[in-house]
Formats: structure tokens, sequence, C-alpha cells
């Protein structure tokens, strides 16, 4: 019988800083361990994979409202608890610098270097007016049933 890689699954659904960063930590964690790892993103969890300058693409009024109103990458994201308007986020970025933790953005970038598998929905995509063009580079775009495959064959499933 061959020998499976073990499988984990994330799904993040909060688009907050401390969520993102926990998700992330774990995700590296599992494939260090040598799982095949996904990480879906959906609703709010989708400002994470967002660039962090504008892209000019054509959407309508209430698709470049969302854009306006929702943080625009993994630096522009707020705490759960004690944001402080925007205050919480940077002293969170001081103290991991000074305890030489990988900040969110490096993190994204480890695990797309250890074959993390980052997925978009798309169906939020829509409904949030978000176009491929404004996310980060070398993710997949699917919807809730790639989701479900790859969370049915895995031991770990996750929901941040």
């Amino acid at each position: 019988m061959e020998n499976q890689k073990e499988r984990t699954t994330i799904v993040l659904f909060s688009g907050e800083l401390d969520k993102a960063i926990a998700a992330f930590i774990i995700a590296n964690g599992a494939a260090a361990y040598d799982h095949e790892v996904t990480i879906f993103f959906t609703f709010w969890g989708l400002n994470t994979l967002r660039k962090d300058e504008a892209v000019n693409v054509k959407k309508g009024f209430l698709e470049k409202a969302f854009g306006w109103m929702m943080p625009r990458g993994p630096g522009k994201l707020g705490l759960s608890k004690m944001n402080f308007a925007g205050m919480g986020p940077q002293m969170i970025k001081h103290v991991m610098k000074k305890h030489n933790a990988l900040s969110l953005p490096q993190l994204i970038e480890l695990a797309q270097e250890q074959g993390v598998k980052l997925v978009a929905c798309t169906m939020t995509m829509d409904l949030l007016g978000l176009q491929e063009e404004e996310l980060i580079d070398d993710i997949e775009y699917a919807g809730v049933a790639a989701y479900l495959g790859d969370a049915s064959q895995a031991k770990v499933n996750l929901f941040i």
C-alpha cells in the first residue's frame, strides 16, 4: 500500500490580522510536517489575498464601494480584539518583529514556497466584486465543491 500524505484544510473566513496569522502558522507547520495543505479564503478572509496597491479594473458602484471599505492586503488587516483604531495591529507587528516572528506577508510567502494551496472562493469574489487581477499571484480560484473535495480527504479541517 502506497503511503499517502496527511492532508490539512483551513477555511479562512475572518479578515482579521491575528486570525490570518494563526491560519498561516498552522498551515506552515502542517506543510513542514509534510501535509498537503489547502487554505480556502472566503468572505472577509479574501482581504488577506488582496494586493496592497489599487488595481484599475472595471467595476460597478456597489463593487467599488466594497473595495473602498475592505482592507487592501495583509498589511491593512485589523485585530479581532484590541484594535484601538489601528494601533493594535501596529503593536502586534512591533512585538512580532521584536521576537523575530515572521510577519503575515512573510508567512504567506513561506506558505507558497512550501506548496500550500491558496484558494480564493469564486462565489465570494463575485459577491464582493473582487477580480483575479486584484489578488496576489500564484493562487487558485475555485468554489466550495473544490474545498469540500479537499476537506473530505483531510484528517484536519479548521474554520478560522
